[in-house]
C-alpha cells in the first residue's frame, strides 16, 4: 500500500537484484523523479556491480527515455486521472504553433457528446 499522498509508484528490479523504487504525488514530481533516476542510473548500476559481481555498465549516458524503456516503465493513472469513461490516456504532442503539450485524455470515442475535458500537464 502506498503512503498517503502518493499517486504514482514505479518499482524497478535490475538484473543483479538491485531494487529501485520511485514514488510521486503528481505527474510533474514523477517526471522529475524519472529525470533524477536517469542522471543516477549509471551510479546505481555501478554501485550494484561493486557490491555484487560482474556488471559491465553501458557506455552512453542514460536519458529519461532510455531509463523508462530499459525498465519498461509507464506512469499508471491514479484515480485523479480517471473519468466516468474509465482510465484516462496520457498523450503528448505539438500544436500548430510548434509548442509541445502533454495531457491525460478521456477514453470516450472522438466526437462523443459526453467526452470529458483533458487534464493538461504543465
Amino acid at each position: 500500500m502506498a503512503a498517503e499522498g502518493v499517486k504514482f509508484q514505479i518499482n524497478y528490479k535490475l538484473n543483479d537484484g538491485t531494487l529501485v523504487n520511485l514514488y510521486a504525488a503528481s505527474v510533474s514530481e514523477l517526471e522529475a523523479g524519472l529525470a533524477d533516476l536517469a542522471m543516477n542510473a549509471l551510479n546505481i548500476k555501478t554501485t550494484g556491480a561493486e557490491l555484487g559481481a560482474g556488471y559491465n555498465p553501458p557506455a552512453p549516458t542514460p536519458t529519461v527515455a532510455s531509463v523508462s524503456a530499459q525498465f519498461n516503465a509507464e506512469p499508471v493513472p491514479s484515480s485523479d486521472n480517471a473519468c466516468r469513461h474509465g482510465a484516462m490516456v496520457y498523450k503528448e504532442g505539438t500544436n500548430a504553433q510548434g509548442k509541445a503539450w502533454k495531457a491525460w485524455m478521456c477514453a470516450a470515442p472522438k466526437g462523443a457528446i459526453d467526452k470529458c475535458e483533458p487534464i493538461w500537464v504543465r
